[in-house]
């Protein structure tokens, strides 16, 4: 893509610099079950605990261009409402930040969320949830990177010929809201499970860097699932899945873990391994590999590329690494009546 923009000296990437948020997809992780407002708001507080915080860091591309990497934080916190009913609400905060190509352009969100997540049975185990999730989002890029085709003469690009293009804004801010509902169950004492909804970017906001264009972020649509079921006392199968849609662009992802605890102590002490594979629609197959020791979790993947970049990529897509802390409140462990029963994912 480089030598095409280059050789032809087009404004192309300046194109591509004021549209991509509009047309392309969303950022996305292959362990999207370890980022749950990602894929849906509504699944923020499905897990077992009343404290999480998740971080996330992936390279992609590094093989075929300027890698672009993404990096994410997020925490959660899930307190009671009613005792009685076993009501609870969760609150907590996602950063991202993501940076992609020669002009480093770069994108970084701060979205705060709320969801509440009410009780439909006596049980405490069945529980329908509905959440907001909404903040500033920060793009920027480095004007100085890039190339265009009045800097060519005789052929060769200098960075100090003059060019008539003019760019009089490098950088934006729009703010982002997104709904969601999920639905979560329980079959038995060992199998869990979760279905949900997701609209992102519902109001359409202004992406564009320039003032002349007014380029909009499409609406996206989301559908969730997610189900763990236990096979023996030590063994576990975990499946999620996902699909999008983005104007005229769509996503699948799916994928199985198998999970054996080497330690059991209860839900708070546990030292297990899990090992799977996952698949993002002709995109990538995505080996997955996991350590919980206790209240931390540890997780790998790296993508097999099978897209039409597999010429360029050798099939190398990309590295992602994330780590996990879960842990419940002084209360939750020495009062039986703070408990609520959630999916434990």
């Amino acid at each position: 893509m480089k030598t095409f923009l280059h050789n032809t000296g087009k404004i192309c990437l300046y194109l591509m610099l004021m549209c991509s948020s509009a047309m392309a997809q969303d950022i996305n992780f292959s362990q999207f079950y370890d980022v749950p407002v990602l894929r849906n708001p509504a699944l923020a507080g499905l897990f077992t605990g009343d404290v999480r915080v998740s971080s996330g860091f992936r390279n992609q591309w590094q093989s075929v261009t300027v890698p672009y990497r993404t990096m994410v934080l997020s925490g959660e916190i899930k307190k009671v409402v009613s005792y009685q009913t076993g009501d609870y609400i969760t609150f907590g905060t996602q950063i991202t930040n993501d940076i992609a190509g020669d002009s480093k352009l770069s994108r970084t969100q701060v979205l705060p969320f709320v969801n509440y997540h009410k009780s439909l049975s006596s049980d405490k185990s069945t529980y329908l949830s509905a959440a907001f999730m909404g903040g500033p989002v920060m793009q920027r890029f480095d004007p100085t990177q890039l190339k265009f085709d009045d800097q060519y003469l005789g052929g060769t690009f200098s960075a100090t010929n003059p060019t008539r293009q003019v760019l009089n804004s490098f950088n934006s801010t729009y703010w982002d809201p997104s709904v969601g509902l999920s639905f979560s169950d329980e079959r038995g004492e060992n199998t869990h499970y979760y279905i949900g909804m997701a609209l992102f970017h519902f109001t359409k906001p202004r992406v564009s860097f320039q003032s002349q264009n007014d380029f909009r972020l499409n609406p996206k649509y989301a559908i969730n699932f997610g189900l763990t079921t236990m096979t023996s006392s030590t063994d576990r199968i975990v499946l999620y899945g996902d699909a999008f849609k983005q104007g005229g662009a769509y996503n699948l992802q799916t994928g199985m873990m198998l999970t054996h605890d080497l330690v059991q102590t209860d839900d708070d002490q546990k030292i297990s391994i899990s090992g799977g594979l996952f698949y993002r629609l002709n995109d990538a197959f995505i080996p997955v590999f996991k350590i919980d020791y206790y209240k931390m979790s540890i997780g790998a993947t790296y993508d097999i590329n099978i897209s039409k970049l597999v010429p360029g990529s050798m099939m190398r897509g990309g590295l992602e690494l994330t780590l996990m802390y879960k842990a419940f409140s002084p209360n939750h462990i020495s009062d039986e009546a703070y408990k609520t029963r959630c999916p434990k994912f």
